[in-house]
């Protein structure tokens, strides 16, 4: 997955006016617009780097000419509290203005990518895969998704027009499973793909008998999903979904399912602490 650089330059700079407005009260007053100075990101504790470029692209948004980086960590590598992750140098204004921006941005895209990998070695030697949700912050969901990947996931859906997913508010409001698979198929291009929650087994062999590509096992027991991957013998793609957390990951996927779709990766995970200090 990459990210569009306009995307990237809208988003900063939303973020950017957000915090500054007009002016810097404190670096304006206090630094001379001349005085220039180098400082490093330091990685504050373990895991997986994620949003370095989006973080270094703050600061040259703020000052087009004359900054410059060094990178040493690039996005997908392991960190260990202590390292230097990159040296950039330019005006001090720039630096102290760009501070919260960028470390708001890395330390989130971060703190994604390190959970995911910690999920993605619990489940490692299933056939599992991790993946994440829609339940992303508004205007941030191409840099979370992106986070996902860099951790080593896969992205669900990326927005309502991927695919048909029939959740349980959808199959009540359409008329029941059958009903709604019908309908949906009907109008459906042959490259669209159908996703139906399911909440027991009896709406599993119902989805199964509707012909849908891939089912969700919405909020079951462990016990009930290796029944479902039993039932289903491959004839789908078997998801499982709500409230996993990484103490029921092995054993969710140990049951056989093929994805296991985990909202918490990007709705509440902690920042990855990284710090920005002047040398």
């Amino acid at each position: 997955m990459t990210l569009n650089s306009i995307y990237i330059d809208n988003l900063i700079k939303t973020a950017l006016l957000e915090d500054i407005n007009y002016l810097d009260t404190t670096t304006d007053y206090l630094i001379d617009e001349s005085q220039e100075n180098t400082a490093i990101f330091l990685a504050k504790s373990s895991g997986v780097l994620c949003g370095i470029e989006v973080a270094l692209r703050v600061f040259e948004i703020l000052q087009p000419n004359g900054f410059e980086a060094k990178v040493y960590k690039h996005d997908g590598d392991k960190l260990v509290k202590g390292e230097i992750i990159a040296e950039i140098h330019g005006k001090t204004r720039t630096i102290l203005k760009g501070e919260r921006t960028a470390l708001n941005l890395i330390q989130h895209m971060s703190g994604i990518a390190t959970a995911t990998n910690k999920a993605v070695e619990i489940v490692s030697g299933t056939k599992a895969s991790i993946a994440d949700t829609r339940k992303t912050l508004p205007g941030m969901r191409p840099l979370q998704k992106y986070a996902v990947t860099v951790g080593g996931g896969r992205n669900h859906r990326y927005n309502l027009s991927d695919a048909a997913m029939l959740k349980d508010n959808h199959i009540d409001a359409g008329g029941g499973i059958a009903n709604a698979v019908s309908k949906l198929k009907s109008k459906l291009g042959h490259m669209t793909k159908v996703e139906l929650e399911v909440r027991n087994l009896d709406e599993l062999n119902q989805a199964l008998e509707a012909g849908v590509d891939v089912i969700m096992l919405d909020n079951m027991s462990p016990e009930l999903m290796k029944q479902a991957v039993d039932i289903t013998a491959g004839k789908a793609l078997l998801e499982a979904s709500g409230g996993i957390t990484d103490e029921t990951l092995r054993e969710i996927a140990e049951t056989g399912v093929d994805i296991i779709s985990m909202g918490a990766l990007t709705h509440s995970v902690k920042a990855f602490d990284i710090s920005l200090k002047i040398k």
